[in-house]
């Protein structure tokens, strides 16, 4: 017999070679029908997979992330068996899940695949799948996985084989198919009831554009056809909301071929905008105690080179600038932290006077690859909300706590609810990509640790993605389509003040080294912009918003009323403009509606002869008539309202 322990904590004994299938069953012949993964001590498997030695077990449904994971990567399996039924002679490479779906890389030869060819592949796919035909995974020796690659002609299974080890090579077979994998399969193809082929695209073998480029066919499948439509619906819903649609409607940025890819232009209202979050957040740092610093947008290569960047971002920035002298380079900066070092270098500190915490705007710059690029979210050019915080050993606690604090104030007065806190820890199988100790390594990882589990956090682990310099607190804000962004991030870094020989005057009197905070509750402000633009739709909170009022007067006679009703509210620091086309109010109000300024006062005899409005607000209508008094005393009700204090 073999002890399962499962996620509740309970154990229960089975028979040596039990499935994760059999222990579902145990549990509920209905939970047993929706399981479709399952994790073994902490390696995925097969829900037929002979259980021999005591374990923990996790078993999976749709619902679950990592369900989903072995449903599209399986999906992926029926997308390449569906496009050999049409193109025999095309080679495989890789089709892994992704985020929202699934791709598959393939090298076609002449032949092409277009959207016309969508549907039959999607039919061809349904077809596969109603043959209920079980993944089985099944080792094979390199030789004979090489063996039959070779006789296939396809030179990229070959190479991923030869970077494999005799004993890891798995492959999985459905039906007539067979596909070189690791394995994390659903059953079978019968629970694939809906598909759907999203796009094509070209891709580079490898991500190299030295490489041959291939096709890349973009799926996504789901157990219900109802889960499907309502993805689509999703889908079209996002569209809509596309932060690049909408920063072009609201006139909020742009971008210009003349002056490059990726560099966003703000124009007047988007940079109103940033002005307006970036004092919400200088506020708030105020409060918190930290100082305002302005460092360069370039900086020697050594000093680069010092902090590491350098080599680890090397070939992600921008060429190095020479100057007319021998010798001597400049990056633009990748990153603001080796800056902020040096400031905290310019004079020595005493424990007394720890933490310091310097803030700044700073914008950097990394070469991202144009293929990449994906308006605001992508860019090569941002600005961070970027803060550093020197802090004694036995302050680390409090201010990191603090930090989490100021990074919850954020989201919560703009209205993202739907986030993670993901624990990105170092790779414990490949520690070259870091710099530093282990000692100081495990006490950064269990600082975040104990931090987030102190303050309730809902959230996961994800080890490899740490900063190459310490691990992190990343905030995962979740999109209208269910998509994760990482915006706010909070980073615990023992290296760096070593690599800089930072240093304060302990109460001992001898020299120690301070820990280092890195964070920024934005992230960068072009991406939290499109992910506020799309999560809200352009319907900005009302403090936020480029303009707030629009004065509408029904005639030229009362465009003199017109401007004494804004007056009084600029008075009152609320924004204001007046529509004065020779339009009909109509009109006026239908393009208020399409600009989505939050609230119209229509203003005409009446209102002039009693010193009202009539208000009307942007998706709601008519409210009724106000004196302007009531007015500012209704936009200051709203404002406090979503806008607490910090």
């Amino acid at each position: 017999m073999i002890k399962i322990t499962l996620p509740d904590g309970s154990v229960r004994e089975f028979e040596n070679g039990s499935t994760p299938m059999d222990v579902a069953m145990s549990i509920s012949s209905g939970f047993a029908r929706n399981v479709i993964s399952a994790k073994f001590n902490d390696t995925t498997v097969e829900t037929v997979t002979p259980l021999t030695t005591n374990g923990n077990l996790t078993l999976y449904t749709f619902n679950d992330d990592n369900g989903k994971k072995a449903f599209w990567h399986s999906s992926a399996h029926l997308l390449a068996q569906a496009i050999l039924f049409f193109h025999p002679n095309a080679k495989l490479t890789i089709g892994p899940a992704i985020e929202n779906g699934f791709y598959y890389d393939l090298d076609l030869g002449d032949e092409t695949i277009s959207e016309k060819d969508f549907k039959k592949i999607e039919d061809k796919m349904i077809e596969f799948a109603r043959g209920k035909y079980e993944f089985q995974l099944r080792e094979v020796s390199k030789v004979d996985a090489l063996d039959f690659y070779k006789k296939q002609n396809n030179e990229y299974k070959v190479e991923l084989i030869e970077n494999l080890a005799d004993g890891d090579i798995t492959f999985c077979d459905h039906a007539d198919f067979t596909d070189l994998c690791r394995g994390g399969h659903i059953p079978n193809t019968g629970n694939i009831k809906a598909v759907k082929v999203m796009s094509a695209a070209g891709a580079y073998w490898r991500g190299d554009e030295n490489n041959t480029q291939l096709t890349r066919i973009y799926g996504i499948s789901f157990p219900k056809q109802k889960l499907l439509t309502e993805y689509l619906e999703k889908l079209e819903l996002a569209k809509q909301r596309d932060h690049r649609k909408l920063g072009k409607e609201l006139e909020l940025f742009a971008f210009s071929p003349r002056v490059g890819q990726g560099l966003p232009l703000w124009l007047p209202k988007g940079a109103a905008l940033r002005e307006r979050l970036e004092n919400f957040l200088k506020a708030a740092q105020k409060k918190a105690g930290y100082e305002l610093v302005m460092t360069p947008h370039i900086g020697q290569k050594e000093l680069y080179v010092t902090s590491g960047h350098y080599e680890k971002y090397g070939e992600d920035s921008f060429q190095p600038i020479h100057t007319p002298k021998d010798e001597e380079e400049f990056l633009l900066k990748p990153m603001n932290c080796p800056h902020h070092c040096e400031i905290y270098r310019v004079k020595p500190y005493s424990y007394k006077e720890l933490p310091i915490r310097f803030a700044e705007f700073g914008t950097v710059y990394r070469y991202e690859q144009s293929g990449e690029l994906h308006g605001l979210t992508r860019v090569r050019c941002f600005t961070q909300d970027d803060a550093h915080i020197f802090c004694t050993p036995d302050q680390l606690h409090d201010e990191f706590m603090n930090v989490i604090d100021l990074v919850l104030y954020v989201f919560g007065s703009l209205g993202f609810e739907d986030f993670t806190a993901q624990i990105s820890l170092r790779d414990p199988e490949d520690k070259e990509k870091y710099i530093g100790s282990d000692e100081n390594w495990e006490k950064a990882e269990n600082a975040i640790i104990n931090a987030a589990k102190e303050k309730g956090l809902k959230t996961v682990t994800v080890y490899g993605e740490a900063a190459f310099y310490g691990p992190k607190l990343d905030f995962m804000v979740k999109d209208v389509l269910g998509r994760s962004w990482q915006l706010g991030t909070i980073q615990v870094d023992y290296n760096l003040p070593e690599r800089f020989d930072l240093n304060y005057k302990g109460a001992d009197n001898q020299l120690h080294r301070p820990v280092m905070i890195h964070r920024a509750p934005f992230g960068s402000m072009e991406r939290f912009i499109a992910i506020l633009l799309e999560n809200t739709g352009g319907n900005f909170p009302l403090w936020l918003t480029p303009e707030q009022v629009i004065i509408l007067p029904i005639s030229d006679k009362y465009q003199k009323y017109a401007e004494k009703v804004s007056d009084v509210l600029e008075n009152s620091e609320i924004r204001a403009l007046i529509d004065d086309r020779s339009e009909k109010t109509g009109r006026k109000i239908r393009d208020a509606e399409m600009s989505k300024i939050p609230f119209m006062l229509i203003v005409g005899e009446n209102e002039e002869g009693n010193e009202t409005v009539s208000v009307r607000k942007h998706g709601e209508g008519d409210k009724g008539t106000f004196t302007t008094k009531e007015f500012i005393s209704l936009i200051e009700t709203e404002i406090k309202s979503t806008l607490k204090q910090f």
